[in-house]
């Protein structure tokens, strides 16, 4: 069969699509993002992509989509800054119980309904959910119980798409690495992989089978929030997670090589990792000939029954990110999906 090969998630968003929702009349922002998700697994299938997703035309940001409608919401949330200096600032959470206004399922099943392959799904990890809620507490709904809360909601939300068919549910975990810039002494990052197992431990090993986290070093309008910090804090806790898929940005990464290193040493017997082999970030469509020799790379350190390939992040997490576009993003999924193809039969699989 190969190696296997996914999208992350986000494509960029076409320019009729970003005109809608800067316009805000509601029946045409719905006919441009139908549009735009027709467009986007049209597309993907015609690179040969054999799993599909729906490039989240539909979603405002890949970390806020539950929390879209809901009320009880102020704007001066955590901040996340990038090395360009911006920076992206979540809500703050004003009172419970904390409930998820849409879930992810919903994309799934719209997506489907335009394709016979496999679809994925990713969906945000309750990690970074859990930064919704203030340092100082909300009188009345105290943090144990936004905890439990959130677990509750997290479940449902990744069971929800489990059950409509997604061929994996991808937990997106670019806090991760952050919280090393946040919290050098790995507190908050230990804190973080506890809140996500209890949401994965609800699960049974088949259905953790298909479950992924992915990790990254954040990508928006071109820039990151945490590649300075070294892989090797962030991988061996990482892989504690108790995930069967791991997708790890690497074609950035300045030595691949010492990381492939890392996974090798600590990655859980009975997973597979995702190495990234574009770079989304990198305005220069990568040859399939350059996917195929990283490919060749990991698997000198992995067994290739243990191996897949993805892009390294999203190529548009935010919808008004317009900083790669649509047709760069495709020309360097077709050139993973060719470059993967190299690889496999290189190495006889």
């Amino acid at each position: 069969m190969g190696i296997p090969t996914e999208p992350i998630g986000s494509i960029p968003r076409p320019s009729s699509l970003l005109s809608a929702m800067a316009d805000g009349d509601p029946a045409a922002l719905s006919a441009e993002q139908s549009a735009a998700i027709a467009d986007t697994i049209s597309r993907l299938e015609a690179t040969g992509s054999p799993v599909l997703v729906d490039g989240e035309q539909s979603k405002p940001s890949f970390a806020t989509y539950p929390i879209t409608g809901l009320t009880a919401l102020a704007p001066d949330g955590a901040v996340i800054p990038f090395a360009d200096g911006h920076t992206r600032q979540l809500p703050r959470l004003t009172a419970g119980p904390f409930r998820y206004q849409v879930r992810a399922e919903t994309y799934l099943r719209t997506a489907r309904e335009h394709t016979s392959l496999p679809v994925k799904q990713a969906v945000i990890a309750p990690s970074a959910l859990s930064l919704l809620y203030p340092a100082d507490g909300i009188d009345g709904y105290p943090r144990k119980t936004f905890v439990d809360d959130l677990i509750d909601e997290a479940e449902a939300d990744i069971r929800g798409c489990l059950d409509a068919g997604a061929h994996v549910v991808q937990l997106d975990f670019t806090e991760g690495r952050l919280s090393l810039k946040l919290d050098p002494s790995g507190g908050l990052l230990d804190d973080f992989v506890a809140l996500n197992n209890q949401v994965l431990d609800r699960f049974t090993d088949d259905e953790r089978a298909r479950i992924g986290v992915h990790t990254c070093p954040g990508g928006d309008q071109d820039s990151t929030h945490s590649a300075d910090v070294d892989y090797a804090g962030l991988l061996p806790k990482l892989f504690g997670l108790r995930a069967g898929n791991f997708y790890v940005q690497l074609a950035s990464e300045p030595d691949p090589d010492r990381v492939l290193g890392v996974v090798a040493a600590h990655l859980p017997p009975e997973a597979r990792v995702f190495v990234g082999v574009t770079d989304p970030i990198d305005p220069r469509v990568e040859t399939p000939e350059e996917v195929r020799d990283r490919v060749l790379a990991a698997a000198r350190h992995l067994p290739a029954d243990r191996l897949g390939t993805c892009d390294d992040c999203g190529f548009s997490p935010f919808a008004d990110d317009t900083s790669t576009s649509r047709d760069i993003a495709f020309a360097k999924i077709a050139a993973r999906v060719e470059g993967t193809a190299l690889a496999s039969g290189v190495l006889g699989v």
